[in-house]
């Protein structure tokens, strides 16, 4: 579906969300309403996402019909909206401008001075969750558009009132080339959203043209072969970070507590210029927090100011969240969907002592699937068990005639089982103090983690 040609919010009062509940739609419906503008939304399902949107006065509609579109200015749709939907033949039928979420975002991204979109295939929700929560300890007041909820601000987004704006910036659809920002972060490039871009070839030309579309500064991965290679020939400066001596951030002098949590220290062309202890597990975290660093300073937040901020940094939502300790056993759930996330986040699992490490992964879309099949199967024979859950099709049929099945006969060890319920019986009947129960996937797994936390409990009490 095609937007309406609309470049600013000129003239505009009105605007209606259709899909208001959605976690990539609430940050923008929350900046426009308290930016003054009159905003309406509906959804085919209550939410926690949905609560918020009433809780800021904005009315919803809990059914999507031609009645909830009148008299607004706007229109906007996210990407899960099927042209057939009643309310956008309303808009089409009262010529009202319709637009997706990713245009919106552009629109409101232009009117800041201070622009920073955070581009990358892993890693992206929590270095914009760190950027932000320095900006908000420095008092910066910076707008935010977060893909996670940060529990800082018990929400995914910020109005601020400075001239700063923070956002993730997805490459999917190339809805990211929606945005010029003054800064942008490339925290790596990998190849993911194949059935979009078919080839890495093509994901890396579509970071080039983000990187190009940036005015100011690129902040990349010097250590990522990806981000160099989309990076090239680029018009604005770029600087790399990273932990190999040619980055131009360093992070040296890495330790590791029991709990994985790392601290280093900072050099900036060969001079140490910050210590840093992050509250937040694993190798990948130094990466995020070394972007994170030199956003903020370039924003004009002091070194020790940044530091300070981002040793009380304990994550964002669904990113290696600890949900409970029961019985001692550890609940954590985890946004990782992609084999490299999965690899990432259970090594970092496997090093902080537990006895046994459970991840219960839930595939995310039949095409990504089909695609990593053996480096899925890699990463989730590092757990000492896998369980894994029936595919989520997400905007797929599957074409692939891939099921969960196959990627459980390649894992030493692994299960299939198909719902939640039946999940979350098996690993209170099996495991024992000491392990620790991680949920992995891009859907509603974290469904599973709550199951199992509050059983859990029930069982303990």
């Amino acid at each position: 579906m095609k937007s309406s040609k609309i470049n600013n919010l000129n003239g505009i009062k009105k605007i209606h969300f259709v899909g208001i509940g959605g976690s990539g739609m609430f940050p923008l419906a929350q900046i426009l309403k308290q930016s003054g503008f009159e905003v309406t939304g509906s959804d085919v399902y209550e939410s926690d996402t949905l609560e918020k949107v009433k809780k800021l006065g904005i009315k919803v509609n809990l059914s999507q019909e031609k009645e909830n579109v009148s008299d607004q200015d706007l229109v906007v749709f996210s990407a899960a909206i099927k042209e057939t939907n009643p309310e956008i033949c309303a808009a089409k039928e009262k010529n009202i401008p319709i637009i997706e979420r990713s245009v919106m975002l552009g629109i409101i991204f232009n009117k800041y001075k201070n622009s920073v979109g955070i581009a990358g295939t892993h890693g992206k929700t929590t270095t914009t969750s760190m950027i932000t929560t320095v900006l908000l300890d420095a008092g910066k007041s910076p707008t935010a558009v977060i893909g996670g909820m940060l529990p800082k601000l018990g929400s995914n987004a910020a109005a601020g009132n400075s001239d700063i704006i923070v956002a993730e910036a997805c490459e999917y659809v190339d809805s990211f080339l929606c945005l010029n920002p003054r800064i942008s972060v490339i925290t790596n490039v990998d190849a993911d959203h194949l059935d979009y871009f078919k080839t890495f070839e093509n994901v890396k030309k579509s970071f080039n043209k983000f990187a190009n579309q940036t005015s100011d500064l690129v902040v990349l991965n010097g250590d990522d072969r990806g981000a160099l290679d989309s990076t090239k020939n680029i018009k604005a400066k770029k600087v790399t970070f990273g932990l190999n001596d040619n980055c131009d951030y360093c992070a040296k002098n890495i330790k590791f507590n029991e709990k994985q949590f790392p601290t280093f220290d900072i050099y900036k062309n060969g001079k140490k210029i910050a210590e840093i202890s992050l509250s937040v597990p694993g190798n990948h975290n130094i990466y995020d927090s070394l972007a994170a660093f030199i956003v903020c300073e370039y924003l004009g937040v002091l070194p020790e100011d940044i530091a300070s901020s981002l040793k009380n940094f304990s994550g964002a939502h669904r990113r290696f969240e600890i949900l409970a300790n029961t019985g001692g056993i550890t609940v954590i759930d985890d946004f990782a969907h992609h084999p490299a996330e999965l690899k990432t986040t259970l090594l970092a699992a496997s090093k902080m002592g537990f006895k046994k490490v459970w991840a219960i992964f839930q595939p995310h879309t039949y095409s990504r699937t089909a695609m990593f099949l053996d480096d899925f199967a890699k990463a989730l024979s590092i757990p000492e068990k896998a369980i894994i859950s029936e595919i989520l099709p997400v905007r797929e049929t599957n074409t692939y005639g891939v099921h969960s099945e196959d990627l459980v006969k390649k894992i030493p060890g692994a299960v299939y089982i198909p719902t939640f319920e039946e999940i979350t019986d098996y690993v209170i009947k099996n495991a024992s103090s000491g392990d620790l129960i991680i949920t992995m996937g891009g859907g509603n797994i974290y469904k599973c983690a709550d199951e199992i936390t509050k059983k859990l409990k029930e069982k303990n009490n």
